[in-house]
């Protein structure tokens, strides 16, 4: 059994549910004060964590560094441990710095982001330049601020810094058991902000009807920007046709009829259903793909001298028009412009459906 004292929360726990007396007012200055500790502590810690870092105890208890001490020990996550360290190894040359963080008019944040900036310039950093731009700025313009600073001193350097960032950038693609896609990355600056300015305005909200949560409407925005990109063939060809989404249906799935199999989408395990099936042949931009039996690819005579649209008029002799209503025969009762069209051709086991988003260039 348990002992009450290790069930009991402590007494330095308990004084953050303690109930103050006054209105916000007080309750604000309060908070100003525990952060003001917080930051002498953060202080504190950055001076024990150099000397520590100085010693062989984390070697002979087993860690790899005193990073990776400070992190499990101190349950920090390895970036604030190594601040701490950094931090502690320029006390001495930033006298002004240290003082202003004393005297409540930066925080420890501030700090970190001055000894970091001190340990890229090296020997001419000069603390007396920032800590005006420190006392007048939040924490994370002030990085930023560091940012130009280390520009205007050492391009190539800063330069470097940044040619690695891009020799970092990864993307991952990972298909989960039930057909969802996960998507992992990291950007360089300039390759995220082209990210971020392709998305941002398809990520705007529709209007006020659209409830969609911000994290929605990106992951729409990527899905929209692909499928535009397909559209227009920005995308290159592949075997002389356009990129394009490719949809396998078989005839009873289209048709609804009990017992039908499910579609196949090509890097999608899952099967689709009938009813997404619709829905990618009515707002896509569907071409005909034929496969005849025993026949790899199609094979096509088009006349000359034809537009795009008899062409393919030509080639869709057994075409159906997939609608939310019916399915009609895209030669009667289609219009020469229409974008959405699928079609049906035999095979040796029953009939497939080819649909893709963007229009080849050829069969």
């Amino acid at each position: 059994m348990l002992a009450t004292q290790d069930v009991q929360p402590s007494a330095a726990t308990q004084l953050a549910f303690v109930e103050l007396p006054g209105g916000n007012s007080e309750l604000a200055d309060e908070l100003l004060k525990v952060l003001h500790q917080k930051h002498l502590l953060d202080l504190r810690a950055a001076g024990l964590a150099v000397r520590f870092a100085d010693t062989d105890e984390y070697d002979k208890q087993g860690f790899a560094s005193p990073i990776d001490w400070i992190r499990f020990n101190g349950h920090l996550t390895s970036v604030a441990a190594a601040d701490l360290i950094a931090v502690g190894e320029n006390l001495e040359r930033l006298p002004q710095t240290v003082q202003a963080v004393r005297d409540g008019e930066i925080g420890f944040p501030h700090l970190k982001t001055m000894a970091r900036t001190a340990n890229f310039i090296g020997g001419g950093f000069d603390e007396i330049k920032l800590l005006p731009k420190a006392r007048d700025n939040s924490a994370g313009k002030f990085y930023y601020i560091c940012d130009h600073y280390r520009h205007s001193l050492d391009p190539k350097a800063y330069e470097a810094e940044q040619t690695e960032r891009v020799e970092n950038r990864k993307l991952t693609i990972t298909t989960c058991d039930d057909g969802a896609v996960l998507i992992k990355g990291v950007f360089d600056p300039e390759g995220g902000a082209a990210l971020r300015t392709a998305f941002e305005p398809l990520a705007r909200k529709s209007g006020a009807h659209d409830d969609r949560s911000r994290e929605k409407r990106l992951a729409d925005a990527a899905v929209e920007l692909a499928i535009h990109g397909m559209d227009i063939g920005a995308i290159p060809q592949q075997a002389t046709q356009r990129t394009h989404l490719q949809v396998t249906v078989p005839l009873e799935t289209m048709l609804g009829l009990p017992g039908a199999p499910g579609a196949d989408m090509e890097f999608s395990p899952q099967p689709l259903s009938a009813k997404t099936v619709e829905r990618l042949a009515c707002d896509a931009s569907v071409l005909p793909t034929a496969y005849r039996p025993f026949t790899p690819r199609c094979r096509w005579r088009i006349p000359t001298g034809r537009s795009g649209s008899r062409r393919r008029s030509s080639k869709a002799r057994s075409t159906f028009c997939c609608t939310s209503s019916s399915k009609k025969r895209w030669t009667s009762g289609r219009s020469r412009s229409s974008r959405s069209w699928t079609r049906s051709v035999p095979r040796s086991r029953g009939w497939i459906t080819s649909t893709s988003r963007s229009r080849p260039s050829s069969c």
